[in-house]
């Protein structure tokens, strides 16, 4: 039996615990402006707010109901567009009449969600971060800039608000319901999550799973890894940096202390699909996927990163590029679990940098991608670590290159020598994405974008690239 709140009522339900989300609000619930799309996480039409109690108090995150189970919302407060309707319209609903920010009416609800999300975040309200809450609902007929103009006024109503307690200012304020001050002493109410021990099928975000398998998924009990505490977590302990296996996107982006190791992390996490699939997609998610473009891999595997797999109470430990055998296929059996992924923190001699081309910039998978993490020493390359994906039949880490590049300066003369090796290193095929010329292309792009970001002042594009008359 699945117990949340949806909006102001307690529910409860029997259906399989793989069951979407979308489908419960809409066919359950009978609430239809949580539309249907693209049921593939990328229109954003179904986005939903999903509130829990992280440190004594509620968070809430905008997310995809098209693929979320109903197992990850167990104890949680779910609220659709119907839930955030007041007798009048709410600021947010408001400055998108005002701005004529809806037309055909169909991704309007889930551009209202999505802002709400904005509002309800404990940051400084900013632009940027209302434009970025949106960053996964797309809209046919506006051309945006109507809505950019109601995400500006919104960001402004929302200047003298309180940060010690949000949701009594929001309700306050009329941006959402007063029922919103009561959830979390109703969800208190709720018996808490159980793990179950004999369900067969495990599920990190399924931001993938439900795309590819659909039908299946829906009809099959699960255990909701992301409702795991033993394995959603991130802790530093000496000079070692440990996730859980079911830390989503989004725990990273907000953690202090990743941000402080990775002064640019928002930046590179932002080429990493959307906010709403950033709230539910888990790391170990991304790596069994075993796609050769998954972007967390990528990043994982430049911080030569181990992982723990276990089976049984038995544990086991290998290096993330050690799991990839084949395409699809992985040193894993069936019942092996990923636990949590380690790596070395970097120092301050330590550089780090993820790249990833796609034909757009969000919501997109990669066409090619890349990470680097160089240490240096007296100006010389300690060790180096490049990962490439969407070169090869799995994600790689450029073995023959990084050791190349060890001992010697940054410079253009050696940069340019390591793309020598670097192009034998790999085996793009021609498809959808690209041709093969146009993948090494790209990687080359890529590799010299990683020392030209990180090192302006020894590495120059005019350096790099030969000029042709």
């Amino acid at each position: 039996m699945i117990e949340f709140i949806l909006n102001d009522k307690k529910v409860t339900t029997d259906l399989p615990s793989g069951s979407l989300l979308l489908d419960f609000i809409r066919y359950e619930e009978d609430l239809k402006g949580t539309k249907i799309g693209c049921r593939e996480g990328d229109c954003g039409a179904c986005t939903v707010l999903i509130g829990e109690v992280v440190n004594g108090k509620m968070k809430y995150s905008n997310v995809t109901s098209c693929l979320t189970p109903i197992a990850n919302v167990q104890g949680k407060h779910v609220v659709s567009i119907e839930g955030l309707n007041l007798k009048n319209l709410t600021p947010v609903q408001q400055y998108m009449v005002d701005e004529a920010g809806t037309q055909c009416g169909f991704c309007t609800t889930g551009f209202v969600v999505s802002l709400t999300s904005f509002c309800l975040t404990n940051e400084t309200p900013t632009y940027e971060d209302a434009i970025a809450s949106i960053n996964g609902n797309i809209c046919r007929c506006t051309g945006y800039k109507s809505i950019e103009r109601a995400a500006l006024h919104i960001t402004e109503s929302l200047k003298n608000k309180s940060t010690d307690d949000i949701i009594s200012w929001l309700v306050e304020h009329h941006f959402i319901p007063d029922y919103f001050t009561e959830i979390q002493s109703q969800l208190s109410d709720i018996q808490p999550v159980k793990i179950r021990e004999n369900a067969k099928i495990l599920v990190g975000g399924g931001t993938d799973l439900y795309v590819q398998q659909h039908e299946k998924m829906v009809e099959l009990e699960i255990t909701a890894l992301v409702q795991d505490e033993k394995i959603r977590f991130i802790k530093f302990e000496d000079d070692i940096c440990t996730l859980g296996a079911a830390t989503t996107v989004s725990d990273m982006w907000d953690s202090p202390e990743l941000n402080q190791i990775f002064p640019k992390l928002k930046e590179h996490l932002k080429l990493v699909s959307s906010q709403p699939i950033r709230n539910i997609s888990t790391i170990a998610g991304n790596f069994v996927n075993a796609s050769p473009i998954g972007d967390m891999t990528a990043f994982f595997l430049a911080l030569n990163s181990s992982i723990t797999l276990e089976e049984n109470g038995k544990q086991r430990t290998i290096l993330l590029k050690d799991l990839y055998l084949g395409y699809k296929d992985l040193d894993k059996t069936e019942n092996e679990v990923i636990t949590q992924l380690s790596f070395e923190i970097p120092t301050k001699n330590t550089f780090f940098n993820l790249e990833k081309v796609s034909k757009r910039t969000h919501l997109d998978i990669a066409s090619v991608n890349s990470a680097l993490k160089i240490e240096l020493k007296d100006d010389l390359i300690q060790k180096a670590f490049i990962s490439a994906g969407g070169v090869g039949p799995i994600p790689m880490v450029l073995s023959k290159t990084g050791v190349f590049l060890v001992g010697k300066e940054i410079n253009a003369e050696n940069i340019k020598a390591a793309n020598e090796i670097l192009q034998t290193e790999i085996s793009p095929m021609s498809d959808v994405r690209g041709t093969e010329e146009y993948k090494r292309l790209l990687l080359r792009q890529l590799f010299y974008a990683h020392f030209m970001k990180l090192f302006p002042e020894k590495v120059e594009l005019g350096e790099l690239v030969i000029r042709r008359s």
